[in-house]
């Protein structure tokens, strides 16, 4: 591979899925490219998601209505949304702009910016599936959503007109035509809806090496190491990392280093409300039933997808910070709630997981040039869509480099809009 013109050498720091792919496309451009992470590559949130490229995922997080559904959050333990009481006062100014992201013309214009990097998402991923060898985890199954509870479905309704207003096929199902689809699925639901054109991936984590293998193929560097600051020069870039080892030199750094990017992007001098919305899953390796295809159980807002070698349930969301320990009885809920959609499920044997979602108010991620910080680039906060968009986020931050025309408006994810 020979270097382009103009070629710089990047440092990446974060190798979940965004940075892997951030990584690739740089390094598929002739930079020299240098990828930065405590962990092995995909060993961190990137691992325990739930596979699954949401595509029609154009709804943000907050929507009309939050506020009155916080005194739920404190109150129910095992609501899709919980937030933790210890956490509120650290939490609580994130609250407020977030409460502010879900005045309606405000949904309205999150959904359709979400959209514009969404449409991309398939194509882009499949120029990586195709250039890493990972055809065989590529699924294209669609997504079948299903509710228990009529008053569950309804609720959902304007998620589902949000959805079709940007263009998303939604399909609506009775319970014979998604159990035609499903046939482990209960007889106790009220209705469902299929989307045909979202895929999914059969093993996260092995994605994640795939393209860190191309990576290292193409001549990229993977070192694994803690950082603990970054060093600034005096026209405002980012001079070095210092790690617990030693010192990175920068030329030009990317940070995509998920929910942990906060501190690095203060350190640049932008002051980001990143915050965490803390995932679980419970990995069912003998689910003794047989599933096709990812369900989002659509009472509760989590994912019954089947990987290789089993079965994942993942979700729920969890205010609670980085720091305190995981809540593992949110895990264990996932498999309750789960037997009240697939009643032969078997729960005997199960690992449970957590992982920590980078999320800011607005439900956008900051993709983009830091502002005041010459040759540094922002691509974090990708919420519950980091999987979804980590390969057109990869191929956004390769043209920003390059000083191509972006594909998309990049002004609503600019990190500078706070």
């Amino acid at each position: 591979m020979s270097a382009a013109s103009g070629s710089r050498h990047f440092t990446v720091l974060g190798a979940g899925v965004v940075g892997l792919c951030c990584a690739l496309a740089l390094r598929r451009d002739g930079h020299r490219v240098t990828l930065i992470d405590r962990a092995e590559p995909g060993a961190g949130t990137s691992f325990g998601n739930a596979g699954l490229i949401q595509i029609d995922s154009v709804v943000p997080v907050a929507t009309p209505g939050i506020l009155r559904r916080v005194p739920g959050m404190l109150l129910d333990p095992k609501g899709p949304l919980v937030l933790r009481w210890r956490y509120l006062p650290r939490i609580a100014p994130w609250l407020v702009q977030f409460v502010r992201a879900a005045q309606p013309e405000s949904v309205e214009r999150i959904s359709v910016a979400l959209a514009s990097l969404l449409d991309l998402s398939n194509a882009a991923w499949e120029r990586v599936v195709a250039e890493t060898g990972a055809d065989d985890l590529w699924r294209r199954t669609g997504e079948l959503h299903v509710y228990r509870r009529k008053e569950a479905w309804e609720g959902a309704r304007t998620s589902h007109a949000i959805r079709r207003r940007r263009g998303s096929e939604l399909q609506d199902l009775t319970v014979d035509e998604v159990r035609q689809l499903e046939p482990a699925l209960s007889r106790d639901l009220y209705a469902g809806v299929f989307t045909p054109t979202a895929n999914s991936i059969a093993h996260p984590f092995l994605l994640s090496q795939r393209i860190a293998a191309r990576f290292r193929a193409l001549g990229g560097e993977i070192v694994q190491d803690e950082i603990r600051r970054i060093e600034r020069r005096p026209d405002g870039g980012a001079a070095a990392l210092e790690s617990r080892t030693g010192r990175y030199e920068l030329d030009a750094l990317v940070i995509a280093a998920g929910a942990f990017s906060k501190p690095f992007a203060a350190g640049c001098g932008s002051r980001l409300p990143l915050d965490t919305e803390r995932g679980y899953h419970l990995w069912l390796p003998e689910p003794g039933v047989e599933m096709r295809r990812p369900v989002i159980a659509g009472d509760y807002k989590f994912g019954i997808v089947p990987m290789t070698g089993g079965l994942r349930l993942a979700g729920m969301v969890e205010f609670a910070g980085l720091d305190v320990p995981p809540f593992w009885q949110r895990a264990d809920l996932l498999g309750d709630l789960a037997r009240e959609f697939v009643p032969g499920l078997n729960l005997e044997v199960a690992e449970r997981w957590m992982g920590y979602r980078p999320s800011l108010p607005d439900s956008l991620p900051v993709i983009g040039a830091a502002p005041g910080a010459r040759d540094v680039y922002f691509a974090f906060g990708h919420g519950h869509l980091g999987l979804t968009m980590g390969a057109v986020t990869g191929e956004v931050v390769a043209g920003l480099a390059a000083g191509r025309p972006p594909s998309v408006d990049l002004a609503p994810f600019r990190p500078g809009r706070y």
